[in-house]
């Protein structure tokens, strides 16, 4: 339930604080008065787009603030937490949107808030279709969609029937999925064939020549050195020789591990004299045995350094053979090595082809057979739903004021499933005793149309398992209705509030007459401009809403004939209820 909703700078309003409640509550007040502001406030929490050209002139932006209770455990309480939104101590949420103005330094941007947190604007639509049910007359307008009225059948209908309405789209959409695929798989079957013949050849040539792995790297490392043996052997002998010398050598003497010895020997012996001396003594040693291990791998190398012509020939010809497959298929063997193992599971799934084309036939008969099924039961829910619903309508008709009106609602089957079912639903309108029935989205008129709306609505919200919202709001529901049609309309509004909040706009004295809690709507001005402020928007009762009804019947709020009138509307609500 909505509480409250709080408003600056909207439009004619500066700032306003509308108080709501349980039951009906209605909004009245003169033309241009500011209700249309108030609703356009309301959109705004629900996530409706920002115009910027609702700020009130001369206004940086406009703030719209709504508490809405009763949402803790609820849908709306999980998705607002699931977009980072607390609620309030007492089980409340806030929603909060901000709208700056256009124009040279305005951006003209909206932003919204759930309970405290930034969230996009989208989140607000989304709660809104818990929370509340907004009724104008483009909603009217929509009823004469045959989309709409089938929704409003399936709402009726049931949690039972909208969970086997589900498994049915649930089911269509994978129809379509594996249809597809199917079809996918059948228009592309040579070109997978010729995919699969590409793979066989590549991956035939990848298990001839056998990459290893690493097996490129190590080739051009050999290759490297095979190329140079002589220069390698030239420097890694000359080395050798300056580290340790050649004992047959005159020369010997000057070898790096000899002086740096002599050096060794010479430090230790006068070591003692000086801490310092042997410090340095000790890391000589430290050189002299790292050059000795230098030299003696040196050594080694030399030792296993040859020349071979033919193992160079041997390395550049596989190296030759590995390129055929670096070029076709990755920049180094390991690319070639994951291309052929990504192959090798592609190939799998091609030459499975003509079994995944059969398995797939194989499905999409199985959810043929299940839509139909499903359909079946989909058709039947409906139709008992379609008369239920089309006798309760037509009941809340008869009370409307329109004697003789009834509720038609086919249920046709159609020629394929379509993804809501197999049925196309239409509703139609006896207008009267004798009339045809004729399809709401032609022979209705925006009054019929109205009332049609407002006995849905009624039969909805009576109808145990219907999905309704917390809150219903009808903007000037009552249009073209007038006399005791209009009475009937509020008492209507006034049983539909019985079972939840229902807020209406009206210029009718005779539904304002049933409301739980009366609010007016008036402006006044301030430097020569309208505006609506906080006292302009109160709660009128006892003699004050006996003279906003007399001012909604006569236009003469003092008017003792209006007066009258106004105690004989709210006597008659008191009764009526």
């Amino acid at each position: 339930m909505i509480e409250e909703i709080r408003i600056e700078n909207l439009g004619v309003i500066g700032r306003a604080h509308v108080p709501l409640g349980p039951g009906l509550t209605v909004l009245t007040g003169e033309t241009g008065a500011g209700k249309t502001m108030v609703l356009t406030a309301l959109s705004l929490l629900l996530g409706v787009k920002a115009d910027p050209g609702t700020v009130r002139l001369g206004a940086p932006s406009a703030v719209v603030e709504g508490r809405v209770t009763g949402v803790a455990g609820t849908a709306v309480a999980a998705r607002a937490e699931e977009a980072g939104a607390a609620l309030d101590d007492d089980g409340s949420l806030v929603l909060l949107r901000t709208v700056t103005a256009s124009g040279p330094d305005a951006q003209g941007r909206s932003r919204a808030f759930v309970g405290g947190r930034s969230v996009p604007q989208t989140v607000l639509g989304e709660l809104a279709a818990e929370l509340v049910t907004v009724h104008g007359q483009t909603d009217q307008a929509r009823l004469r969609s045959p989309s709409r009225q089938r929704e409003a059948l399936d709402t009726f209908a049931g949690a039972e029937h909208r969970a086997v309405l589900d498994l049915y789209r649930s089911t269509w959409a994978e129809r379509i999925r594996v249809q597809a695929e199917l079809e996918d798989r059948t228009a592309r079957a040579q070109e997978l064939a010729r995919e699969a013949e590409l793979l066989r050849l590549g991956l035939a040539e990848v298990e001839r020549i056998d990459p290893q792995p690493l097996e490129d790297v190590e080739l051009a490392e050999e290759v490297e050195r095979l190329a140079h043996a002589e220069d390698l052997r030239a420097a890694a002998s000359g080395a050798h020789l300056a580290l340790s010398g050649d004992v047959d050598a005159v020369e010997a003497e000057g070898a790096a591990t000899t002086a740096v010895e002599h050096a060794r020997r010479l430090l230790e012996q006068v070591g003692e004299h000086d801490p310092a001396l042997a410090s340095l003594a000790g890391r000589v040693a430290e050189a002299g045995y790292l050059l000795a291990d230098v030299a003696t791998e040196l050594s080694g190398y030399l030792e296993d350094l040859q020349a071979d012509p033919v193992r160079l020939d041997t390395a550049q010809r596989r190296r030759a053979e590995l390129a055929t497959l670096t070029r076709s298929y990755g920049a180094d063997v390991a690319q070639v090595l994951a291309w052929a193992d990504e192959a090798g599971r592609r190939l799998l799934d091609l030459d499975g082809g003509d079994e995944r084309t059969g398995a797939l036939q194989l499905r999409v008969a199985e959810l043929t057979e299940q839509l139909t099924a499903l359909g079946g039961q989909v058709h039947e829910r409906r139709t008992r739903a379609a008369q239920r619903l089309a006798e309760i309508v037509s009941a809340e008709l008869a009370g409307l004021a329109m004697a003789g009106a009834s509720l038609q609602i086919d249920v046709d089957g159609l020629e394929e499933p379509g993804p809501h079912g197999l049925d196309r639903v239409e509703m139609l309108l006896v207008a009267h005793a004798g009339a045809p029935a004729r399809p709401l989205g032609k022979g209705a008129s925006g009054g019929e149309l109205s009332r049609v709306m407002l006995a849905l609505e009624v039969a909805l919200a009576s109808e145990p398992g219907s999905a309704t919202p917390g809150t219903f709001v009808f903007d000037e529901v009552d249009a073209g209705v007038g006399g005791r049609a209009a009475i009937e309309v509020g008492r209507r509004l006034a049983a539909l509030a019985r079972g939840t909040q229902v807020l209406v706009v009206t210029h009718l004295a005779q539904v304002a007459a049933f409301a739980d809690q009366h609010l007016v709507v008036t402006k006044s001005t301030s430097d020569g401009v309208d505006v609506v402020t906080e006292s302009d928007v109160r709660t009128v009762r006892g003699p004050d809403r006996v003279r906003e009804l007399a001012r909604m019947l006569s236009g003469q709020e003092d008017s003792e004939a209006a007066h009258a009138h106004a105690a004989e509307l709210l006597a008659l609500s008191d009764v009526g209820r």
